[in-house]
Protein backbone atom coordinates (compact mmCIF):
# COMPACT_ATOMS: atom_id res chain seq x y z
CA UNK A 1 0.00 0.00 0.00
CA UNK A 2 1.52 3.13 -1.15
CA UNK A 3 0.31 7.00 0.12
CA UNK A 4 0.72 9.87 -1.73
CA UNK A 5 0.56 13.11 -0.53
CA UNK A 6 1.32 16.18 -2.67
CA UNK A 7 3.52 19.08 -1.74
CA UNK A 8 0.53 22.12 -2.26
CA UNK A 9 -1.08 20.76 0.64
CA UNK A 10 -3.75 17.65 1.58
CA UNK A 11 -6.13 17.83 -0.99
CA UNK A 12 -5.95 14.93 -2.59
CA UNK A 13 -5.35 10.88 -0.85
CA UNK A 14 -4.76 8.27 -3.39
CA UNK A 15 -4.38 4.82 -1.53
CA UNK A 16 -3.46 1.99 -4.22
CA UNK A 17 -2.86 -1.53 -3.86
CA UNK A 18 -0.35 -2.44 -6.65
CA UNK A 19 -0.42 -6.71 -6.24
CA UNK A 20 -4.87 -6.55 -6.52
CA UNK A 21 -5.52 -8.32 -9.48
CA UNK A 22 -7.81 -11.50 -9.41
CA UNK A 23 -6.59 -13.12 -6.58
CA UNK A 24 -4.42 -15.84 -7.98
CA UNK A 25 -0.91 -14.30 -7.26
CA UNK A 26 0.25 -12.53 -10.61
CA UNK A 27 0.15 -8.99 -11.48
CA UNK A 28 -1.64 -7.48 -14.79
CA UNK A 29 -4.57 -6.42 -13.16
CA UNK A 30 -5.73 -2.48 -12.95
CA UNK A 31 -5.38 -1.44 -9.30
CA UNK A 32 -8.76 -0.18 -7.31
CA UNK A 33 -8.46 3.23 -6.61
CA UNK A 34 -10.94 4.99 -3.79
CA UNK A 35 -10.48 8.45 -3.61
CA UNK A 36 -12.54 10.61 -1.22
CA UNK A 37 -12.70 14.52 -2.04
CA UNK A 38 -13.24 17.28 0.74
CA UNK A 39 -15.52 19.15 -0.82
CA UNK A 40 -17.51 16.18 -1.06
CA UNK A 41 -17.77 15.52 2.35
CA UNK A 42 -18.10 18.92 3.30
CA UNK A 43 -21.35 18.75 1.27
CA UNK A 44 -22.99 15.51 2.83
CA UNK A 45 -22.71 17.11 6.17
CA UNK A 46 -24.17 20.42 5.15
CA UNK A 47 -27.01 18.26 3.69
CA UNK A 48 -27.73 16.24 6.92
CA UNK A 49 -27.57 19.06 8.90
CA UNK A 50 -30.24 20.72 6.91
CA UNK A 51 -32.38 17.40 6.56
CA UNK A 52 -32.33 15.94 10.07
CA UNK A 53 -34.16 17.87 11.76
CA UNK A 54 -36.87 17.66 9.64
CA UNK A 55 -36.66 13.96 10.02
CA UNK A 56 -37.13 14.92 13.78
CA UNK A 57 -40.09 16.99 13.37
CA UNK A 58 -41.72 14.22 10.85
CA UNK A 59 -40.80 11.58 13.43
CA UNK A 60 -42.10 13.61 16.57
CA UNK A 61 -45.41 14.28 14.90
CA UNK A 62 -46.27 10.28 14.30
CA UNK A 63 -45.28 9.93 17.98
CA UNK A 64 -48.09 12.58 18.83
CA UNK A 65 -50.35 10.86 16.02
CA UNK A 66 -50.20 7.71 17.18
CA UNK A 67 -52.02 8.44 20.68
CA UNK A 68 -55.54 8.88 19.52
CA UNK A 69 -55.08 6.58 15.95
CA UNK A 70 -52.43 3.97 15.98
CA UNK A 71 -51.84 1.43 18.13
CA UNK A 72 -48.35 2.01 18.21
CA UNK A 73 -45.43 4.59 16.69
CA UNK A 74 -44.05 2.30 14.70
CA UNK A 75 -47.72 1.23 13.32
CA UNK A 76 -48.08 5.11 12.22
CA UNK A 77 -44.57 5.00 10.84
CA UNK A 78 -45.42 1.39 8.89
CA UNK A 79 -48.74 2.94 7.48
CA UNK A 80 -47.10 6.11 6.71
CA UNK A 81 -43.98 4.74 4.80
CA UNK A 82 -45.30 1.32 3.56
CA UNK A 83 -48.94 2.16 2.81
CA UNK A 84 -48.36 5.70 1.24
CA UNK A 85 -51.55 7.14 2.56
CA UNK A 86 -52.71 8.82 6.08
CA UNK A 87 -55.12 7.05 8.63
CA UNK A 88 -58.35 8.81 8.39
CA UNK A 89 -59.30 5.98 6.30
CA UNK A 90 -58.55 3.37 9.21
CA UNK A 91 -60.14 5.74 12.09
CA UNK A 92 -63.06 6.52 10.09
CA UNK A 93 -64.01 2.77 9.55
CA UNK A 94 -62.85 1.58 12.99
CA UNK A 95 -65.55 4.49 14.22
CA UNK A 96 -68.47 3.20 12.28
CA UNK A 97 -67.72 -0.07 13.39
CA UNK A 98 -67.55 0.98 17.18
CA UNK A 99 -70.77 2.64 16.40
CA UNK A 100 -72.25 0.00 14.78
CA UNK A 101 -71.35 -2.30 17.77
CA UNK A 102 -72.63 0.16 20.35
CA UNK A 103 -75.97 0.30 18.41
CA UNK A 104 -76.46 -3.70 18.69
CA UNK A 105 -75.19 -3.84 21.97
CA UNK A 106 -77.04 -0.43 24.13
CA UNK A 107 -79.37 0.95 22.03
CA UNK A 108 -81.13 2.25 25.49
CA UNK A 109 -78.49 3.97 27.46
CA UNK A 110 -80.34 6.82 27.47
CA UNK A 111 -80.14 9.04 30.55
CA UNK A 112 -77.78 6.64 32.49
CA UNK A 113 -76.27 8.07 35.79
CA UNK A 114 -73.06 9.91 35.02
CA UNK A 115 -74.33 10.35 30.68
CA UNK A 116 -72.58 13.19 29.52
CA UNK A 117 -74.92 16.29 29.25
CA UNK A 118 -72.49 18.34 26.51
CA UNK A 119 -70.00 17.72 23.55
CA UNK A 120 -67.57 20.06 26.38
CA UNK A 121 -67.93 17.68 28.59
CA UNK A 122 -67.71 15.01 25.85
CA UNK A 123 -64.34 16.45 24.84
CA UNK A 124 -62.93 16.48 28.66
CA UNK A 125 -64.14 12.77 29.43
CA UNK A 126 -61.87 11.40 25.93
CA UNK A 127 -58.96 13.74 26.70
CA UNK A 128 -58.41 13.40 30.48
CA UNK A 129 -58.94 9.02 30.54
CA UNK A 130 -57.27 8.68 27.17
CA UNK A 131 -60.24 6.21 26.26
CA UNK A 132 -59.57 4.27 23.08
CA UNK A 133 -62.00 4.81 19.98
CA UNK A 134 -64.91 2.09 21.22
CA UNK A 135 -65.29 3.96 24.27
CA UNK A 136 -65.74 7.15 22.76
CA UNK A 137 -68.26 5.55 19.76
CA UNK A 138 -69.94 4.26 22.82
CA UNK A 139 -70.22 7.89 24.75
CA UNK A 140 -71.35 9.46 21.75
CA UNK A 141 -73.79 7.52 20.99
CA UNK A 142 -75.51 7.85 24.09
CA UNK A 143 -74.57 11.93 23.78
CA UNK A 144 -76.75 11.98 20.27
CA UNK A 145 -79.52 9.67 21.34
CA UNK A 146 -79.93 12.00 24.47
CA UNK A 147 -79.63 14.98 22.52
CA UNK A 148 -82.24 13.67 19.90
CA UNK A 149 -85.05 12.69 22.80
CA UNK A 150 -84.67 16.04 24.22
CA UNK A 151 -85.30 17.63 21.08
CA UNK A 152 -88.45 15.46 20.15
CA UNK A 153 -89.43 16.70 23.75
CA UNK A 154 -88.78 20.36 22.88
CA UNK A 155 -91.03 19.73 19.59
CA UNK A 156 -94.11 17.94 21.75
CA UNK A 157 -93.85 20.73 24.78
CA UNK A 158 -93.78 23.12 21.85
CA UNK A 159 -96.85 21.73 20.17
CA UNK A 160 -99.09 21.14 23.23
CA UNK A 161 -98.32 24.59 24.70
CA UNK A 162 -99.84 26.25 21.14
CA UNK A 163 -102.51 24.15 21.75
CA UNK A 164 -103.37 25.14 25.13
CA UNK A 165 -102.86 28.72 23.87
CA UNK A 166 -106.15 28.65 21.66
CA UNK A 167 -108.16 27.58 24.24
CA UNK A 168 -107.54 30.95 25.93
CA UNK A 169 -109.78 34.06 25.20
CA UNK A 170 -107.71 37.07 24.60
CA UNK A 171 -107.94 40.03 27.53
CA UNK A 172 -109.09 42.79 25.34
CA UNK A 173 -112.02 40.17 23.77
CA UNK A 174 -113.02 39.44 27.48
CA UNK A 175 -112.65 43.50 28.36
CA UNK A 176 -115.12 44.75 25.42
CA UNK A 177 -118.03 41.87 26.12
CA UNK A 178 -117.33 43.50 29.97
CA UNK A 179 -117.85 47.52 28.66
CA UNK A 180 -120.84 46.02 26.23
CA UNK A 181 -122.42 44.21 29.17
CA UNK A 182 -122.28 47.92 31.26
CA UNK A 183 -122.79 49.98 28.19
CA UNK A 184 -126.08 47.54 27.75
CA UNK A 185 -127.50 48.52 31.20
CA UNK A 186 -126.72 52.57 31.46
CA UNK A 187 -127.55 52.95 27.77
CA UNK A 188 -131.26 52.94 26.25
CA UNK A 189 -129.68 52.73 23.03
CA UNK A 190 -127.82 49.33 23.69
CA UNK A 191 -131.02 48.09 24.64
CA UNK A 192 -133.14 48.95 21.61
CA UNK A 193 -135.13 46.20 19.89
CA UNK A 194 -133.62 44.16 17.31
CA UNK A 195 -134.55 44.46 14.76
CA UNK A 196 -136.55 47.15 14.28
CA UNK A 197 -140.65 46.95 14.66
CA UNK A 198 -140.96 47.40 10.72
CA UNK A 199 -138.44 44.74 9.96
CA UNK A 200 -139.60 41.93 12.31
CA UNK A 201 -142.08 40.95 9.03
CA UNK A 202 -138.19 39.67 7.34
CA UNK A 203 -137.45 37.04 10.21
CA UNK A 204 -139.78 34.70 8.57
CA UNK A 205 -140.36 35.97 4.85
CA UNK A 206 -138.98 33.36 2.35
CA UNK A 207 -138.26 35.61 0.00
CA UNK A 208 -134.80 37.32 1.97
CA UNK A 209 -131.67 35.14 2.30
CA UNK A 210 -131.58 34.32 6.16
CA UNK A 211 -127.65 33.25 7.79
CA UNK A 212 -127.96 31.82 10.96
CA UNK A 213 -125.01 32.34 13.18
CA UNK A 214 -124.10 29.99 16.82
CA UNK A 215 -121.88 32.20 18.28
CA UNK A 216 -120.62 33.76 21.69
CA UNK A 217 -117.95 35.73 20.46
CA UNK A 218 -119.58 39.20 19.72
CA UNK A 219 -116.57 40.42 17.61
CA UNK A 220 -116.58 37.29 15.29
CA UNK A 221 -120.18 37.53 15.05
CA UNK A 222 -119.85 41.04 13.56
CA UNK A 223 -116.69 40.63 11.55
CA UNK A 224 -118.80 37.54 9.79
CA UNK A 225 -122.25 39.87 9.18
CA UNK A 226 -120.01 42.71 8.39
CA UNK A 227 -117.95 40.99 5.36
CA UNK A 228 -121.08 39.14 4.15
CA UNK A 229 -122.58 42.49 3.82
CA UNK A 230 -119.73 44.56 2.15
CA UNK A 231 -119.45 41.72 -0.28
CA UNK A 232 -123.41 41.30 -1.17
CA UNK A 233 -124.29 42.89 -4.68
CA UNK A 234 -128.08 43.48 -2.45
CA UNK A 235 -127.11 43.60 0.82
CA UNK A 236 -130.48 44.66 2.16
CA UNK A 237 -132.04 41.09 1.06
CA UNK A 238 -130.29 39.28 3.86
CA UNK A 239 -131.25 38.69 7.23
CA UNK A 240 -129.03 37.93 10.45
CA UNK A 241 -130.07 35.25 12.78
CA UNK A 242 -127.51 35.45 15.85
CA UNK A 243 -127.77 32.45 18.46
CA UNK A 244 -125.63 33.03 21.69
CA UNK A 245 -125.96 32.13 25.37
CA UNK A 246 -127.44 33.84 27.91
CA UNK A 247 -124.15 34.89 29.39
CA UNK A 248 -123.41 36.60 25.87
CA UNK A 249 -126.82 37.75 24.92
CA UNK A 250 -126.28 41.51 26.51
CA UNK A 251 -123.27 42.32 25.23
CA UNK A 252 -123.84 40.87 21.68
CA UNK A 253 -127.33 42.68 22.07
CA UNK A 254 -125.09 46.14 22.99
CA UNK A 255 -123.13 45.53 19.90
CA UNK A 256 -125.70 45.62 17.30
CA UNK A 257 -128.18 47.67 18.47
CA UNK A 258 -125.36 49.93 18.04
CA UNK A 259 -123.95 49.23 15.59
CA UNK A 260 -127.16 49.10 13.44
CA UNK A 261 -125.71 50.89 9.92
CA UNK A 262 -123.68 47.47 9.62
CA UNK A 263 -126.34 45.82 8.42
CA UNK A 264 -129.93 46.31 7.45
CA UNK A 265 -131.82 43.23 9.74
CA UNK A 266 -130.10 41.49 12.63
CA UNK A 267 -131.67 39.39 15.10
CA UNK A 268 -130.59 38.70 18.12
CA UNK A 269 -131.61 35.59 20.56
CA UNK A 270 -130.16 33.53 23.74
CA UNK A 271 -131.00 30.28 24.11
CA UNK A 272 -132.69 31.14 27.43
CA UNK A 273 -135.49 32.48 25.13
CA UNK A 274 -136.57 29.69 23.21
CA UNK A 275 -139.28 27.53 25.38
CA UNK A 276 -138.66 24.00 23.72
CA UNK A 277 -140.61 20.87 25.39
CA UNK A 278 -139.42 18.94 28.27
CA UNK A 279 -138.52 16.06 25.42
CA UNK A 280 -136.03 18.19 23.61
CA UNK A 281 -134.67 19.22 27.17
CA UNK A 282 -133.86 15.87 27.71
CA UNK A 283 -132.48 14.91 24.70
CA UNK A 284 -130.40 17.87 24.63
CA UNK A 285 -128.59 17.23 27.84
CA UNK A 286 -128.43 13.76 27.26
CA UNK A 287 -126.75 14.18 23.63
CA UNK A 288 -123.78 16.52 26.20
CA UNK A 289 -123.51 14.34 28.16
CA UNK A 290 -122.83 11.70 25.85
CA UNK A 291 -120.06 13.97 24.67
CA UNK A 292 -118.61 14.90 27.61
CA UNK A 293 -118.11 11.15 27.91
CA UNK A 294 -116.31 10.50 24.81
CA UNK A 295 -114.54 13.70 25.30
CA UNK A 296 -113.42 12.34 29.20
CA UNK A 297 -112.27 8.76 27.66
CA UNK A 298 -109.85 10.34 25.13
CA UNK A 299 -108.43 12.74 27.53
CA UNK A 300 -107.83 10.03 29.91
CA UNK A 301 -106.38 8.02 26.77
CA UNK A 302 -103.79 10.73 26.26
CA UNK A 303 -103.01 10.76 29.68
CA UNK A 304 -102.01 7.13 30.36
CA UNK A 305 -100.09 7.36 27.07
CA UNK A 306 -98.01 10.96 28.44
CA UNK A 307 -99.54 12.64 25.48
CA UNK A 308 -97.61 10.72 23.08
CA UNK A 309 -99.21 10.57 20.08
CA UNK A 310 -98.67 8.06 16.85
CA UNK A 311 -97.65 9.94 14.07
CA UNK A 312 -99.25 12.34 12.30
CA UNK A 313 -101.80 12.27 14.26
CA UNK A 314 -100.72 14.33 17.44
CA UNK A 315 -101.86 18.01 16.44
CA UNK A 316 -105.58 16.17 15.50
CA UNK A 317 -105.83 14.40 19.01
CA UNK A 318 -104.90 17.84 20.83
CA UNK A 319 -107.49 19.77 18.74
CA UNK A 320 -110.26 17.03 20.11
CA UNK A 321 -109.33 18.31 23.99
CA UNK A 322 -110.01 21.82 22.71
CA UNK A 323 -113.26 23.10 24.91
CA UNK A 324 -115.42 24.01 21.77
CA UNK A 325 -115.90 19.99 21.23
CA UNK A 326 -117.96 20.16 24.30
CA UNK A 327 -119.82 23.66 23.79
CA UNK A 328 -123.51 23.31 23.69
CA UNK A 329 -123.54 25.90 20.73
CA UNK A 330 -121.83 23.66 18.39
CA UNK A 331 -124.05 20.65 19.48
CA UNK A 332 -127.47 22.39 18.76
CA UNK A 333 -126.68 22.42 14.97
CA UNK A 334 -128.56 19.26 15.23
CA UNK A 335 -131.63 20.96 16.47
CA UNK A 336 -131.64 23.60 13.92
CA UNK A 337 -135.61 22.93 11.98
CA UNK A 338 -136.46 23.28 16.05
CA UNK A 339 -134.29 27.22 16.68
CA UNK A 340 -136.00 27.86 13.22
CA UNK A 341 -139.28 25.96 12.89
CA UNK A 342 -140.52 28.74 9.89
CA UNK A 343 -137.63 28.88 7.85
CA UNK A 344 -137.34 26.79 4.78
CA UNK A 345 -134.11 27.31 3.50
CA UNK A 346 -130.82 28.92 5.54
CA UNK A 347 -127.09 29.31 5.11
CA UNK A 348 -125.06 28.04 8.71
CA UNK A 349 -122.11 30.12 8.83
CA UNK A 350 -119.47 29.55 11.74
CA UNK A 351 -118.06 32.38 13.81
CA UNK A 352 -114.54 31.91 12.52
CA UNK A 353 -115.25 32.91 8.78
CA UNK A 354 -115.05 35.54 7.04
CA UNK A 355 -116.72 36.24 3.23
CA UNK A 356 -115.22 37.54 0.46
CA UNK A 357 -118.06 37.13 -2.26
CA UNK A 358 -121.73 37.43 -2.83
CA UNK A 359 -123.49 34.21 -1.50
CA UNK A 360 -127.09 34.79 -3.29
CA UNK A 361 -126.25 32.10 -5.56
CA UNK A 362 -125.96 29.80 -2.71
CA UNK A 363 -130.21 29.92 -2.18
CA UNK A 364 -130.96 29.24 -5.79
CA UNK A 365 -128.76 26.50 -5.61
CA UNK A 366 -130.52 23.05 -6.11
CA UNK A 367 -130.09 20.48 -3.48
CA UNK A 368 -131.49 17.71 -6.08
CA UNK A 369 -133.48 16.53 -2.52
CA UNK A 370 -130.45 16.23 -0.32
CA UNK A 371 -130.67 17.94 2.72
CA UNK A 372 -127.58 19.86 3.24
CA UNK A 373 -124.98 21.11 0.90
CA UNK A 374 -121.69 21.37 1.54
CA UNK A 375 -117.94 21.31 0.09
CA UNK A 376 -116.33 17.56 -1.00
CA UNK A 377 -114.35 17.95 -3.21
CA UNK A 378 -110.82 19.78 -2.62
CA UNK A 379 -109.23 22.23 -5.45
CA UNK A 380 -106.21 20.39 -5.20
CA UNK A 381 -107.54 17.94 -7.29
CA UNK A 382 -108.50 14.43 -6.78
CA UNK A 383 -105.75 12.59 -4.73
CA UNK A 384 -106.53 15.14 -1.72
CA UNK A 385 -109.35 16.87 0.27
CA UNK A 386 -110.66 19.66 1.70
CA UNK A 387 -110.41 18.67 5.11
CA UNK A 388 -109.77 15.65 6.82
CA UNK A 389 -110.85 12.37 5.48
CA UNK A 390 -112.99 9.58 7.40
CA UNK A 391 -110.22 7.68 8.98
CA UNK A 392 -109.04 11.15 10.71
CA UNK A 393 -112.11 11.25 13.19
CA UNK A 394 -113.17 7.61 12.99
CA UNK A 395 -111.92 4.25 14.35
CA UNK A 396 -112.42 1.99 11.37
CA UNK A 397 -111.12 -0.97 13.55
CA UNK A 398 -114.65 -1.35 15.38
CA UNK A 399 -117.07 -3.20 12.75
CA UNK A 400 -120.21 -0.69 12.69
CA UNK A 401 -118.11 1.87 11.56
CA UNK A 402 -115.92 0.07 8.99
CA UNK A 403 -119.32 -1.05 7.87
CA UNK A 404 -120.90 2.25 7.40
CA UNK A 405 -117.92 4.49 5.83
CA UNK A 406 -115.03 4.17 3.80
CA UNK A 407 -111.66 5.40 5.54
CA UNK A 408 -110.23 7.02 2.05
CA UNK A 409 -113.97 9.15 1.87
CA UNK A 410 -113.68 12.98 2.17
CA UNK A 411 -115.54 14.34 5.04
CA UNK A 412 -117.51 17.42 4.06
CA UNK A 413 -117.02 20.83 5.70
CA UNK A 414 -119.39 22.16 8.14
CA UNK A 415 -118.77 25.74 8.83
CA UNK A 416 -120.42 27.01 5.44
CA UNK A 417 -123.56 25.06 4.35
CA UNK A 418 -126.43 25.63 2.97
CA UNK A 419 -129.58 23.58 4.50
CA UNK A 420 -133.11 22.95 3.42
CA UNK A 421 -134.83 23.31 6.38
CA UNK A 422 -138.26 21.77 4.96
CA UNK A 423 -136.54 18.43 3.76
CA UNK A 424 -134.81 17.84 6.81
CA UNK A 425 -138.28 17.93 8.22
CA UNK A 426 -139.03 15.17 6.56
CA UNK A 427 -136.23 12.88 7.58
CA UNK A 428 -135.37 11.09 10.69
CA UNK A 429 -131.51 12.91 10.74
CA UNK A 430 -131.75 14.38 14.25
CA UNK A 431 -133.54 11.14 15.84
CA UNK A 432 -130.58 9.07 13.90
CA UNK A 433 -127.65 11.43 15.29
CA UNK A 434 -129.09 10.63 19.10
CA UNK A 435 -128.99 7.01 17.93
CA UNK A 436 -125.67 7.29 16.95
CA UNK A 437 -124.97 8.87 20.24
CA UNK A 438 -126.47 6.10 22.39
CA UNK A 439 -124.62 3.39 19.81
CA UNK A 440 -121.37 4.68 20.81
CA UNK A 441 -121.67 4.42 24.68
CA UNK A 442 -122.51 1.08 23.76
CA UNK A 443 -119.66 0.16 22.28
CA UNK A 444 -117.83 1.58 25.00
CA UNK A 445 -117.25 5.14 23.33
CA UNK A 446 -114.78 4.13 20.71
CA UNK A 447 -116.53 4.65 17.99
CA UNK A 448 -114.85 8.59 16.88
CA UNK A 449 -112.85 11.15 18.61
CA UNK A 450 -114.53 14.26 20.47
CA UNK A 451 -116.81 16.89 18.48
CA UNK A 452 -120.22 17.06 16.91
CA UNK A 453 -118.72 16.16 13.54
CA UNK A 454 -118.20 12.64 13.51
CA UNK A 455 -121.90 11.77 14.69
CA UNK A 456 -123.38 14.37 11.99
CA UNK A 457 -121.45 12.70 9.08
CA UNK A 458 -122.97 9.42 10.02
CA UNK A 459 -126.79 11.34 10.62
CA UNK A 460 -126.31 12.99 7.56
CA UNK A 461 -124.64 9.90 5.50
CA UNK A 462 -126.32 10.21 1.84
CA UNK A 463 -128.07 13.26 1.95
CA UNK A 464 -125.24 15.44 0.72
CA UNK A 465 -125.08 17.52 -1.79
CA UNK A 466 -121.26 18.26 -3.10
CA UNK A 467 -120.78 22.10 -3.78
CA UNK A 468 -118.56 24.32 -6.44
CA UNK A 469 -114.77 23.82 -3.88
CA UNK A 470 -114.52 27.77 -3.95
CA UNK A 471 -117.28 28.05 -2.16
CA UNK A 472 -115.65 26.87 1.24
CA UNK A 473 -111.64 27.09 2.02
CA UNK A 474 -111.39 26.03 5.47
CA UNK A 475 -107.90 25.20 7.05
CA UNK A 476 -106.54 28.84 7.56
CA UNK A 477 -106.49 28.33 11.85
CA UNK A 478 -103.73 25.47 11.07
CA UNK A 479 -100.23 25.99 12.16
CA UNK A 480 -99.06 26.15 8.16
CA UNK A 481 -101.63 27.15 5.48
CA UNK A 482 -101.49 25.45 2.55
CA UNK A 483 -104.00 26.90 0.45
CA UNK A 484 -102.31 29.00 -2.47
CA UNK A 485 -102.40 32.56 -2.49
CA UNK A 486 -105.15 33.00 -5.55
CA UNK A 487 -106.94 30.10 -4.48
CA UNK A 488 -107.27 32.42 -0.85
CA UNK A 489 -108.31 35.71 -3.36
CA UNK A 490 -110.69 33.77 -5.32
CA UNK A 491 -112.85 31.94 -2.36
CA UNK A 492 -116.12 32.71 -1.66
CA UNK A 493 -115.86 31.78 2.10
CA UNK A 494 -112.12 31.59 3.87
CA UNK A 495 -112.71 29.72 7.45
CA UNK A 496 -110.18 29.98 9.92
CA UNK A 497 -111.10 25.90 11.06
CA UNK A 498 -108.34 24.82 13.35
CA UNK A 499 -107.13 26.16 16.55
CA UNK A 500 -104.93 29.46 15.25
CA UNK A 501 -108.21 31.83 15.29
CA UNK A 502 -107.61 35.30 13.52
CA UNK A 503 -108.12 37.07 17.17
CA UNK A 504 -105.74 34.86 18.69
CA UNK A 505 -101.76 35.80 18.74
CA UNK A 506 -100.70 32.26 17.63
CA UNK A 507 -102.74 32.65 14.40
CA UNK A 508 -100.65 32.89 11.27
CA UNK A 509 -100.03 36.44 10.32
CA UNK A 510 -100.56 36.04 6.65
CA UNK A 511 -104.13 35.24 6.49
CA UNK A 512 -105.04 37.31 10.18
CA UNK A 513 -105.28 40.26 8.05
CA UNK A 514 -107.94 38.68 5.39
CA UNK A 515 -110.01 38.89 9.02
CA UNK A 516 -108.88 42.16 10.50
CA UNK A 517 -109.47 44.10 7.39
CA UNK A 518 -113.39 43.50 8.40
CA UNK A 519 -113.17 44.44 12.07
CA UNK A 520 -115.26 47.82 12.68
CA UNK A 521 -111.85 49.87 13.72
CA UNK A 522 -113.86 53.15 14.12
CA UNK A 523 -115.86 51.47 17.09
CA UNK A 524 -114.76 53.39 20.40
CA UNK A 525 -114.85 49.89 22.38
CA UNK A 526 -113.04 48.33 19.57
CA UNK A 527 -110.44 51.37 19.79
CA UNK A 528 -109.98 51.84 23.93
CA UNK A 529 -109.66 47.59 23.98
CA UNK A 530 -106.73 47.77 21.83
CA UNK A 531 -107.93 44.66 19.80
CA UNK A 532 -106.35 45.85 16.64
CA UNK A 533 -103.00 46.12 18.30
Amino acid sequence: MKFYISATGIKKVTISNPGGGNGKGGGGGCAAARRFSGRTLLLLLLVLAIVLPFVFVWFAFLVLESASGCDSPLDCMGLRLFSGGDTSLKISEELTRALVEETGQDGNGIGKKGSLESFDELVKEMTLKRRDIKAFASVTKKLLLQMERKVQSAKHHELVYWHLASHGIPKSLHCLSLRLTEEYSVNAMARARLPPPESVSRLTDPSYHHVVILTDNVLAASVVISSTVQNAVDPDKFVFHVVTDKKTYTPMHAWFAMNSASSPVVEVKGLHQYDWPQEVNVRVKEMLEIHRMIWRRHYQNLKDSDYSFVEGTDEQSLQALNPSCLALLNHLRIYIPMLFPELNKIVLLDDDVVVQRDLSSLWETDLNGNVVGAVVDSWCGNNCCPGRKHKDYFNFSHPVISSNLRQDDCAWLSGMNVFDLKAWRQTNITEAYSSWLRLSVSSGLQLWQPGALPPTLLAFKGLTQSLDPSWHVAGLGSRSVKSPEEILKSAAVLHFSGPAKPWLEISNPVVRSLWYRYVNSSNIFVRKRKIMN
